[in-house]
């Protein structure tokens, strides 16, 4: 039985291009950089920062690769990415379980 991460909120994958990234991420091995940018439809510029401000937080690594005679960077979630990515969902999930509207009959009487 693995331990739950503890719920915590990860300013760096909070931005909504890097939340975006990660949960993509979360899903696969690892992912083409042309892909990830189509998927969250940003330039290249934008993807490579928000990549860069991951890979420096120790939440993705990027592998360069020869495919079909063109240089292709491949991303991935470290493990460490993972952890922080699934504490940070939970976090946000905690925080969403707070604004809940009152149970039927439990609203206010006026």
């Amino acid at each position: 039985m693995s331990a739950r991460p503890v719920p915590a909120f990860d300013p760096v994958i909070h931005a909504p291009g890097r939340l975006q990234i990660c949960a993509i991420l979360s899903s696969v091995d690892s992912a083409e950089f042309a892909m990830l940018r189509d998927a969250i439809k940003v330039s290249d510029s934008v993807l490579s920062k928000h990549l860069k401000q991951l890979e420096e937080a120790g939440h993705v690594a990027l592998t360069k690769a020869a495919e079909n005679g063109r240089q292709r960077t491949w991303i991935s979630l470290t493990p460490a990415g993972r952890k922080a990515f699934a504490a940070h969902v939970a976090e946000l999930q905690r925080l969403a379980a707070m604004t809940a509207p009152p149970a039927l009959g439990q609203g206010f009487s006026g």
